[in-house]
């Protein structure tokens, strides 16, 4: 069997698993040769199967995630390290990026703090755009934490940022030009796709009841780290908008919002 016949029938094996089965399966084959997927996609696709393939393939009928598989995911200018422990960085996610890019230009933030920073996606990226700037990333998890300074190092961001272990914002006494926030946000009963649920940690997820309980949390916290001058960008579910701008309004700084490239409100931009 060719690359390209291994290709078609795991996409056709992974269709009852994954909404994006030929993708998957690109992306397993591509990390069974140990080249990107572009590479292999120009080299051609009449090799012989790498004899790895099939565990890779059976790892993600189970439910495995990709990124989980492979060991990376790209996110917006960067790739990072991820896997169990961590919450694999979205598209999403990087509307955040674009708002502080949008604000900032190419002078960018003097400080960042990324307040539940996982595997240093939103810091390591902002530290990557604007590369005289210096960052803080806090987050609960150590396991996380452990990811996050591995990806500062390899991408050579080490010297820029501090990663702590800690809780949103408590006990910091400093300001900020740019703090940029994606907290958990899903309700706790909501159904999620398996290889979210059953593999990606919860604490990262669920925010209680509603979604909101860690925006409660952060709303009397954002005001009292930002600069003058500064925003916060903080990243919301499809349909938090009005929920989300009333905490955040009622702590006192003024909010605008952004959209993801589904076209939903995806971020909040706030500015006191």
């Amino acid at each position: 069997m060719t690359i390209r016949e291994a290709i078609a029938a795991a996409a056709a094996r992974l269709a009852p698993t994954s909404d994006t089965p030929r993708l998957d399966a690109e992306l397993l084959m591509a990390h069974a040769l140990g080249v990107e997927r572009e590479a292999m996609l120009l080299l051609g696709l009449d090799g012989i199967v790498p004899a790895q393939f099939e565990a890779l393939l059976n790892r993600r009928e189970a439910g495995e995630p990709v990124a989980y598989i492979t060991g990376a995911r790209a996110f917006w200018t960067i790739e990072l390290e991820v896997g169990p422990g961590v919450l694999i960085p979205r598209p999403d996610s990087e509307t955040l990026l674009e708002a502080a890019l949008a604000h900032f230009g190419k002078a960018g933030p003097a400080t960042i703090l990324d307040l539940g920073t996982g595997p240093g996606s939103l810091l390591l990226a902002a530290l990557d755009q604007w590369p005289h700037a210096k960052g803080l990333g806090i987050d609960r998890s150590e396991a996380a934490l452990a990811f996050a300074r591995r990806n500062a190092e390899r991408l050579g961001l080490a010297a820029q940022a501090e990663l702590r272990l800690g809780d949103w914002g408590e006990g910091l006494n400093r300001r900020f030009d740019l703090i940029l926030c994606n907290p958990p946000y899903v309700e706790a009963e909501a159904q999620l796709p398996r290889d979210v649920s059953e593999w990606e940690p919860h604490e990262a997820l669920f925010a209680g009841a509603e979604g909101l309980d860690d925006y409660r949390r952060l709303a009397p916290q954002i005001p009292r780290l930002l600069a003058p001058g500064g925003i916060a960008c903080i990243e919301i579910g499809a349909t938090q908008k009005r929920a989300v701008t009333t905490l955040f309004e009622g702590a006192g700084p003024s909010v605008s919002t952004r959209h993801d490239l589904a076209g939903h409100t995806r971020c909040l931009v706030l500015s006191t």
